[in-house]
């Protein structure tokens, strides 16, 4: 099986689970992020300006899609499987992805990419 296989099994895994641990310690075994780190950089690389984004100030932009309920969508970009490895993808790389979109590159390190994730898989 591969990465995204697997990752794809422990999203189901986790989904089945339910209520057991915490929304954000369950983002955080699934990604390997840590969303409270997460939550910092999206404020730090501007996310906002462009997103509306459940539990960041002042971050109600509409220029991109809002990203209340992220975690529970297929597909990210119009056409990337939802996993926390295709998410990282396109937060650092939108362009090499879709040139034709209007998300920048911003310079997003892995490290903060994984903690982005783990933040934004906090909103089901």
């Amino acid at each position: 099986m591969t990465r995204a296989g697997w990752i794809a099994a422990l999203m189901l895994v986790a989904a089945a689970c339910g209520g057991r641990g915490s929304t954000k310690q369950q983002a955080q075994d699934l990604t390997g992020g840590d969303p409270a780190k997460g939550k910092e950089a999206i404020g730090r690389y501007g996310c906002g300006a462009c997103h509306t984004i459940p539990g960041i100030k002042d971050a109600n932009a509409t220029i991109g899609p809002p990203l209340d309920n992220i975690a529970s969508r297929q597909i990210l970009g119009g056409h990337l499987q939802n996993t926390p490895a295709n998410m990282a993808r396109w937060i650092q790389h939108p362009q090499q992805i879709d040139p034709k979109n209007a998300m920048p590159e911003l310079g997003v390190t892995d490290d903060d990419a994984h903690n982005i994730v783990a933040f934004l898989y906090t909103l089901k």
